[in-house]
């Protein structure tokens, strides 16, 4: 008689129910794994019979068949090795328990019987809720994220042998972790510490409350990174639907730690500008989440964006329209979220010094334009705001007047967050920034005065209809800041002074 143990594996960020069968006959000895295994799968073979015997058990001398239904579905990873155990004890009534299939098992084992941790336990304990299963036994190394399920009971084992104590006595209580415990601030980042940049901190902070992206230029030195690390500081924390969100992405991708278990923190990531086009968007053999969908409800932050390759920069003109990407491959199509605040900073020219005050460029016209080349009109329409950030005169550096700290900036942020949030609370959005045309026409409409300065803008400078709908977004996040409830002349021409980028042209 076959035994079945409940187990799950992961696609992009959903969890699939798997049922792992064990099936023990009489003939010469083999092991085999079917169920569409990959090679990790089928390796787990040789770990599970070295952890079955180091932990004091007996591996059986037949032909034993492992199953993982359903068939069709590719199996990767190591999270089998539990279950597949656990089910030859059972088969070979080493151990007895009722209630097998009343619990979800994921880990990996080690030789010597160790449970390791796993990628992708949070989607799975989810998929699991889903599905009627509330008991789920995981490595202790993945306890924090799996509780983040409130609904879940959660039960970290670190050893084999600990499992089939458990399954025998019942002697642990679900885990429990409180959220709030995990928050941690980072105090040395505050705006605070940038002196002047006024006009590039409004635009920062405009760029905050409606989840614009956000172009910075001007010559090295001026603080244009310095101002993109600190914007985390001034965005809202994550609402408990977007932590588990982001959570899900980090647990598929195996970049959550060891002593981590939640994200709390809006991401921020900044990639080297040789990164590939894989490791941008995601993909590769396992189709494994990019740079973007890591930077999810956060910041992805591209310095020198020039420095990167045409193509790479390229490649994000979807997932910043759509806010997600579609990853097709050999082994199927995952869609992976991507809802981001884009960031890029930027020198004018080659030197770097073309329009600062205090250091004359070196380069041509042709240089300059061959330069800013690599920055394809059809990306720069997807770009909400240019601010250009200057060399400061001496007598700013040397007064060491302090700016606004940023918990004064984040509070007028998160009001604007508040605002907007009700606004959308009958639709499938959070921020302006998200806004399609439909509501664009519903929730940005002018006045005639308004509305006649935005037609006499839109003529003047022969702006595209991208950049048209972007700037009444913009302009429906400053009136958002000022508690506005109407778009008014103000606001038309403030969002229309983000439009500007290098030799003051309005792209």
């Amino acid at each position: 008689m076959a035994i079945q143990i409940m187990s799950a594996a992961f696609t992009g960020i959903k969890g699939v129910i798997v049922t792992v069968e064990i099936d023990i006959t009489r003939g010469l000895p083999a092991l085999n794994i079917v169920g569409l295994a990959d090679i990790s799968v089928k390796e787990s073979k040789e770990r599970v019979r070295s952890a079955i015997l180091n932990s004091g058990f007996e591996f059986p001398v037949n032909r034993i068949t492992i199953n993982l239904a359903p068939a069709d579905l590719r199996k990767e990873g190591s999270l089998f090795d539990l279950p597949i155990a656990i089910g030859i004890l059972v088969a070979t009534k080493q151990i007895v328990v009722n209630d097998i299939n009343e619990y979800l098992f994921i880990g990996e084992l080690s030789l010597s019987g160790e449970l390791k941790r796993v990628k992708g336990s949070l989607p799975v304990v989810m998929e699991g809720i889903e599905n009627r299963i509330e008991k789920f036994i995981v490595p202790g190394n993945n306890a924090k994220e799996c509780s983040l399920v409130k609904s879940a009971k959660i039960f970290p084992i670190d050893n084999l042998r600990q499992v089939v104590h458990f399954l025998n006595y019942k002697d642990l209580m679900p885990y429990k972790q409180s959220i709030d415990s995990e928050i941690l601030i980072n105090e040395e980042l505050d705006y605070e510490d940038v002196m002047g940049q006024e006009s590039s901190k409004r635009a920062i902070e405009v760029a905050a409350a409606g989840n614009h992206n956000l172009l910075m230029y001007g010559p090295p030195g001026s603080g244009k990174s310095m101002m993109a690390k600190r914007i985390p500081t001034i965005l809202p924390s994550l609402s408990q639907d977007e932590s588990l969100e982001v959570t899900k992405i980090y647990s598929v991708s195996g970049n959550i730690g060891d002593n981590e278990g939640i994200i709390l923190q809006r991401p921020f990531r900044s990639p080297h500008h040789t990164i590939s086009r894989i490791a941008l968007v995601g993909g590769g053999n396992k189709i494994i989440p990019g740079e973007i969908s890591l930077a999810h409800k956060g910041v992805l932050f591209l310095d020198e964006i020039l420095e990167f390759k045409k193509n790479v920069i390229e490649i994000l003109r979807q997932p910043l329209e759509d806010r997600k990407i579609n990853i097709s491959r050999i082994n199927g199509t995952i869609e992976y979220p991507s809802n981001f605040m884009f960031v890029s900073a930027l020198n004018p020219c080659p030197c770097g010094y073309y329009g600062s005050y205090d250091k004359q460029c070196s380069c041509s016209e042709y240089d300059r334009r061959r330069y800013l080349s690599k920055l394809s009109n059809p990306l720069l329409d997807r770009i909400d705001i240019f601010t250009a950030v200057n060399s400061l005169p001496y007598s700013k550096i040397a007064n060491g007047k302090h700016s606004e700290k940023s918990k004064v900036i984040k509070r007028r942020v998160e009001i604007a967050r508040d605002i907007q949030e009700k606004r959308f609370s009958t639709e499938e959005i959070n921020c302006n920034s998200e806004m399609n045309q439909k509501l664009i026409r519903k929730y940005c409409n002018l006045d005639k005065s308004a509305n006649r300065i935005m037609e006499l803008m839109y003529n003047k400078f022969n702006l595209s209809t991208r950049a048209y709908s972007r700037i009444l977004k913009v302009a429906r996040t400053i009136a958002d800041l000022d508690e506005s409830e109407n778009i008014l002349d103000k606001h038309i021409i403030e969002a229309m002074q983000y439009r500007k980028f290098i030799d003051e042209r309005i792209v």
